[in-house]
């Protein structure tokens, strides 16, 4: 149980409107409790009412998809008298066909949910075969949409198997002992060798033996990988929250995504090596992603264009296979997910390659599908992020960006080996800069202080400050639960200046001055602008810029870096704000509302 349950609260991060255990007693008996509501509410009621302690168990946290989050919708579901446990994370897309077929068959349903479909299924299946592993496998078949499937059975006390389609499952190798997951993150504890299941694929663990199979029950080599992390990464630490810890972190998530990689004034992404040949022919690249990776796409953007001439697009992950998008063996496909679980983005990186593209992933997570699925990866590094709204990772999904792009200038011959030295010193400078960005946290609490009372927030930026104003807003709606939107600045006196009244807060992160093709001018005639109309402006202004100060009701300086750079430092300051807004209202900045960290459906 204890194995369970710290298993669980290190995967809460993944859905938290419930949560249950499943574990096989000595005796053979099948032993179940789950609960609606947070972890606590299980780790509750089994305080009250234990199971049997057993040494085969299985266990869920749930985000709620088919059925709202009730103590009869929570996950493991029973079939088989009570003695077949199931959990599932995904969506199965047929089930109401399945479900029909069962209620002809007289199947008593104690649920709302798609899921208890596939453990009537399993147990039907498990009745005809007399085994576990094979039941399982006939109904994977049966099976339409995204789903991880893990299964129990009282008969079979020593053995859980499992099965996966785009839907993540690692598998974790102990000494006498085996392991199933979602995340590495769930055994983490207990050992740090692991296995990646592919797409298709079933694995049966004993204590003793890993077995993996596909659909049609052919042998699969799995393979083994290392993780770099341990499990007191995944903890507070001291931390008041998790988001705390992690934005504490984006010095070291952005040191350790270069190391290794920006060296003696050059990049070395050996990470590549495999597609270089390839890259010398790209002429267009297409970036994917949702959210915040998403905005660190549209920053990753401006640089990669700069430098290497190549044009850029940044598409969305989940509108980018639906419109037909043109692509072809020249095109360069990069796609960015934290977990590389993120279902919308696995569907269309799988999209992009039948269409003959060549797809690059940036990734935080080994073992992860979204890697697998595709022909080279650049890992970030940043460690585990545990809390929902993203901070640590978005930094470190940029500097990754600016170190593809310097790579791509490189092969390409579009920048000096001076200019890229220079970059690239000054890229390894971030993390120090960042560091004494996090010292002005102390003011940034203040100010949220002051405003928690808030409604709405407005965010404006321009060129790379512009997928900064976006990440701000949606770390305010992620958090705070307010309206917050961000905007081109720009774009401001073409409709959103009609949104500025007395009092209105404008978050404007200002360019440098220093660039002689700044656009510093025109953001401070846009301060001019809504501060006429009552607006209260924080500017986020490099150290130095006195032009900015007559206009802005506060200033929060950054230190000075390449101007392509300074986005890494400006997101700190609205990261803490976000996070220090929400504490004021007194929500629960790690687990926000109706949110999941990493969304694996579609």
């Amino acid at each position: 149980m204890e194995v369970l349950l710290g298993g669980l609260k290190r995967l809460e991060y993944r859905g938290y409107d419930s949560a249950g255990i499943a574990v096989i007693g000595p005796d053979g008996t099948l032993d179940m409790r789950k609960k609606a509501g947070k972890l606590q509410m299980l780790v509750d009621d089994l305080d009250a009412s234990p199971v049997t302690n057993g040494s085969t168990g299985i266990g869920h946290t749930r985000w709620a998809t088919h059925g709202g989050p009730t103590d009869e919708n929570a996950h493991p579901h029973l079939s088989d008298g009570g003695r077949l446990a199931l959990i599932h994370n995904g969506i199965i897309e047929n089930f109401s066909e399945l479900k029909e077929e069962l209620l002809l068959e007289g199947t008593v349903f104690a649920s709302e949910t798609d899921s208890e479909v596939a453990a009537h299924l399993v147990a039907r299946a498990y009745r005809e075969t007399g085994d576990l592993a094979e039941a399982l496998r006939v109904v994977v078949k049966r099976l339409e949409g995204a789903f991880t499937l893990l299964v129990v059975h009282a008969d079979q006390p020593g053995v859980v198997v499992g099965a996966r389609r785009n839907s993540p499952l690692v598998i974790g190798l102990g000494d006498g002992e085996n392991f199933l997951g979602s995340d590495v993150a769930a055994f983490i504890e207990f050992t740090h060798r692991a296995m990646a299941i592919g797409q298709d694929q079933l694995v049966t663990i004993t204590p003793d033996a890993v077995a993996v199979v596909d659909f049609d029950g052919n042998p699969v080599e799995a393979t083994e990988f290392e993780v770099t992390w341990d499990a007191a990464a995944a903890e507070k630490g001291g931390w008041s929250s998790f988001m705390a810890k992690e934005i504490s972190e984006e010095p070291e998530a952005v040191a350790k995504t270069l190391l290794g990689r920006a060296v003696d004034g050059a990049v070395h992404l050996d990470d590549l090596d495999p597609i270089r040949e390839r890259l010398l022919t790209v002429n267009r690249i297409i970036i994917i992603a949702c959210g915040t990776a998403a905005y660190a796409g549209i920053l990753g953007k401006y640089a990669i264009e700069q430098w290497s001439r190549l044009p850029v697009e940044v598409e969305l992950a989940h509108e980018f296979r639906y419109r037909d998008p043109v692509l072809d063996d020249h095109t360069l496909v990069v796609s960015i997910s934290q977990s590389g679980e993120t279902m919308d983005t696995l569907m269309a990186v799988k999209y992009a390659r039948e269409q003959g593209a060549q797809v690059l992933s940036i990734c935080n997570t080994q073992g992860a599908t979204i890697p697998r699925e595709s022909d080279a990866v650049i890992y970030t590094h940043a460690g585990p992020e545990v809390a929902v709204a993203s901070t640590k990772a978005f930094v470190a999904q940029g500097t990754a960006l600016f170190l593809l792009g310097l790579h791509l200038a490189t092969l390409r011959g579009t920048l000096s080996s001076e200019a890229i030295a220079d970059l690239v010193d000054d890229l390894k400078a971030i993390p120090e800069k960042i560091e004494r960005v996090l010292e002005t946290g102390d003011r940034i609490k203040t100010l949220a202080g002051w405003m928690a009372d808030t409604r709405s927030v407005l965010f404006l930026g321009r060129h790379v400050g512009y997928p900064i104003a976006l990440e701000g807003a949606l770390k305010l709606k992620e958090l705070a639960y307010i309206h917050a939107e961000g905007f081109a600045a720009g774009e401001l006196k073409h409709g959103p200046i009609a949104l500025i009244e007395p009092g209105q807060i404008v978050f404007v992160i200002v360019p440098s001055p220093r660039d002689p093709r700044s656009l510093h001018p025109k953001v401070v005639s846009n301060i001019q602008e809504i501060r006429a109309r009552g607006a209260r402006v924080i500017a986020i202004a490099e150290e130095g810029d006195a032009a900015v100060l007559p206009f802005a009701d506060e200033v929060l300086h950054i230190p000075l870096a390449s101007p392509l750079f300074e986005p890494l430092l400006a997101v700190v300051p609205l990261h803490i704000f976000g996070m220090e807004l929400a504490a004021a209202k007194g929500l629960d900045v790690d687990q926000p509302r109706n949110l999941a960290k990493s969304v694996t459906v579609e």
